[in-house]
């Protein structure tokens, strides 16, 4: 059941984004990379520095401190937070910049991810990392062989496979239609094109992961700037508004998750109504999709649990053609973290926004007219034709996520 709450919809805009490239050896600094990425933002925004007046940024002890940021661009704070966080921050920090400016805080927030995710900081863990001491969170997960993000998941993704008869070939249609949609970016780190044998052929990680079905790991910064929809209807370009947003949004247990409810359920199922409720629409009236792809597996869940299709027929639903450019709700369309880059879900929203405003940088012959073909043959275009409404949905562990949907 939808649960209506509209008070804010369509009160606040994403008026800016900006982002370095990525790259698997940046050689700088996440100081240098954070304030390339703000200053990318504003000025796609039409703003100066002295109009940012808020700042948030999510890292998870890899990143550089807002404050620091902010000092090298020349800004003035009235509002500030730095969150510890990765997958599903995004979100969560545009629903809290949101707030920050209803409550009079500040009046446009700036929200950066900045990480050497590849050169410096991994993720998935070294011999240093594995030596640290088990706290927290971690008891769910270490004692019991899961220290990698693909080893926590695995039960989650193996129990949908036994129960609904999903299979590896179903899923790895994620990774080719990302693929497919990389090969048309020109930033994307990975822009080959890939099949379904390539991937289920690819070496086992963690059943039921191969190496394609996981996640690219990069070095990039991000950024977006938030601001009230009054506001934006004076800056020169076309704001996309925020229809509902949903962050953080958890099952019952954090820790271990599975204790409590259906394995296969995922944070979606609990952030749905949220979301959907505020922006007073349903899934059939979302034209363009990006779904946090750590690996195929969890588009593939997340897909489903927010209503695209029934529960354990997500597998279905992505090998249909319905995800890629041309289907009827494409997903990922710059290649996601399977093939983009991995950036904690920011270039998720960033691309939906371009989607929105029909800007997206691709090989399209017409493109730098501001015209789009509309030709997904491989190096052409992938814009989407009429693309009116977006969704973002969120990811951190099958226990947390969060989404945000945007309109034109």
């Amino acid at each position: 059941m939808v649960v209506q709450r509209r008070g804010l919809r369509d009160k606040y805009c994403i008026v800016g984004v900006g982002e370095t490239e990525y790259s698997r050896a940046s050689n700088r600094t996440t100081r240098a990379m954070a304030v390339e990425a703000v200053r990318a933002a504003i000025l796609d925004a039409g703003l100066t520095a002295r109009d940012v007046d808020g700042m948030l940024d999510y890292q998870s002890g890899d990143s550089t401190l807002a404050n620091h940021v902010a000092s090298d661009l020349g800004i003035r704070l009235n509002f500030y937070m730095d969150v510890v966080g990765g997958g599903s921050s995004t979100e969560a920090l545009i629903g809290l910049a949101m707030g920050a400016i209803e409550g009079g805080m500040c009046d446009t927030v700036a929200i950066y991810r900045s990480m050497n995710g590849y050169s410096e900081f991994r993720i998935g863990g070294t011999g240093a990392r594995a030596a640290q001491p088990v706290r927290g969170l971690d008891l769910a997960q270490i004692p019991f062989g899961m220290r990698s993000a693909g080893q926590n998941f695995a039960p989650t993704f193996m129990r949908h496979m036994y129960e609904y008869g999903t299979t590896s070939e179903q899923v790895a249609h994620v990774k080719v239609a990302h693929s497919k949609h990389a090969s048309q970016n020109p930033k994307a780190l990975l822009k080959e094109r890939v099949t379904v044998q390539d991937v289920v052929g690819s070496r086992w990680i963690v059943k039921p992961l191969h190496l394609l079905d996981c996640c690219l790991e990069t070095d990039n910064a991000t950024c977006l700037i938030v601001t009230s929809a009054e506001r934006a209807r004076d800056l020169k370009g076309r704001p996309v508004y925020v229809m509902g947003v949903a962050g953080r949004v958890s099952k019952p247990r954090l820790d271990f998750h599975w204790a409590h409810g259906p394995i296969t359920r995922v944070a979606g199922y609990y952030a749905k109504d949220i979301v959907f409720g505020q922006a007073g629409i349903g899934p059939e009236d979302v034209d363009v999709t990006g779904s946090y792809d750590a690996f195929t597996f969890t588009t593939m869940l997340q897909l489903e649990e927010y209503g695209f299709c029934e529960k354990g027929e997500g597998g279905r639903y992505v090998s249909s053609g319905i995800i890629e450019l041309g289907g009827r709700r494409p997903n990922n369309t710059a290649g996601g973290h399977l093939c983009e880059g991995y950036t904690h879900g920011m270039s998720m929203v960033i691309e939906n926004v371009r989607q929105l405003r029909g800007t997206v940088d691709d090989y399209c012959p017409r493109a730098a007219e501001g015209v789009h073909t509309h030709d997904y043959a491989p190096g052409r275009c992938r814009q989407v034709k009429d693309a009116g409404i977006a969704m973002n949905l969120g990811w951190a562990i099958p226990a947390t996520g969060s989404a945000l949907i945007l309109r034109r």
